[in-house]
């Protein structure tokens, strides 16, 4: 009898299969046909964030995420990473870090400290700025720095 139920959750687990692939396939062609409209998202996200900083909201609300960003865009966060991962070959959270890794190294060559960086771009803690930035770049901010004047 158990049998029997096992056999038939696998034939109505493989009818379902085709429908899946399809609805697979019509997500996976709105980024291929839709890739200007698809940029345009790309700009407004880097706009979102340029603003975001520019405006230092991270000093009240910290690192923006890709929930906020997705909200401030009108649409599921999960969707905008999927246009940014279509786009850009990064995630949404990379893409944030990665912004976040260029304007400290601006504020590093500036002249501002690694603990001074960390605060004005909404780091909670400098090690976690760190740790971030050693993530992203394989180097640390200090390194990084000596680097730069290593080069000058």
């Amino acid at each position: 009898m158990n049998g029997c139920r096992h056999i038939r959750r696998e034939e109505s687990a493989l009818r379902r299969q085709p429908r899946v692939s399809y609805a697979q396939r019509f997500y996976d062609r709105q980024f291929v046909s839709r890739t200007i409209l698809n940029n345009n998202i790309l700009s407004r996200f880097e706009s979102l964030l340029s603003e975001y900083f520019e405006s230092e909201k991270q000093l009240t609300a910290g690192v923006p995420t890709v929930g906020y960003c997705a909200e401030q865009l009108c649409m599921s966060a999960s969707y905008l990473s999927d246009i940014i991962k279509r786009t850009t070959g990064d995630t949404a959270n990379q893409y944030i870090k990665k912004h976040l890794i260029r304007l400290a190294k601006n504020r590093l060559v500036s002249g501002m400290n690694s603990s001074e960086v960390a605060y004005s771009l909404g780091f909670s803690y400098p090690q976690h700025f760190s740790r971030t930035f050693r993530r992203v770049t394989g180097e640390t901010p200090t390194e990084y720095c000596e680097k730069r004047l290593k080069d000058k």
